[in-house]
């Protein structure tokens, strides 16, 4: 038996990821990448029991970016400010990507980051 391709393997824990929290979070519905990063957003802002508002949704998403995108040397942590949101600064441009790209290398992050947390395995 020949070991699992690496984009196979991905797409499983991808699959493992989005299935888990359609689960807890939708009910089965199953959740979309945006989804999924404004959840992992939430999680980094550990504000959970609170309404958002839509900019502050939007700036939930950019923290889920920037912490899933830190490990691949594109932002770094830098401070958390008065009201306990996470501030990252840029260390590279993210390279031009088609959509496609963009979606495979988020997914790819999002299951980094869940292997991180020892959600799935």
């Amino acid at each position: 038996m020949y070991p699992m391709a690496r984009d196979e393997q991905i797409k499983l824990r991808w699959e493992a990821i989005v299935s888990l929290l359609s689960k807890q979070f939708a009910d089965g519905e199953p959740l979309d990448l945006d989804a999924i990063i404004y959840l992992i957003g939430l999680q980094e802002l550990g504000q959970l029991h609170r309404k958002f508002k839509k900019d502050e949704k939007i700036n939930l998403m950019h923290i889920a970016i920037c912490r899933l995108l830190e490990p691949f040397g594109y932002y770094e942590f830098d401070y958390f400010d008065d009201e306990g949101w996470p501030h990252y600064k840029i260390l590279e441009q993210l390279p031009p990507l088609k959509a496609g790209e963009q979606s495979v290398l988020m997914k790819e992050a999002i299951v980094l980051y869940f292997l991180e947390k020892k959600v799935i395995d």
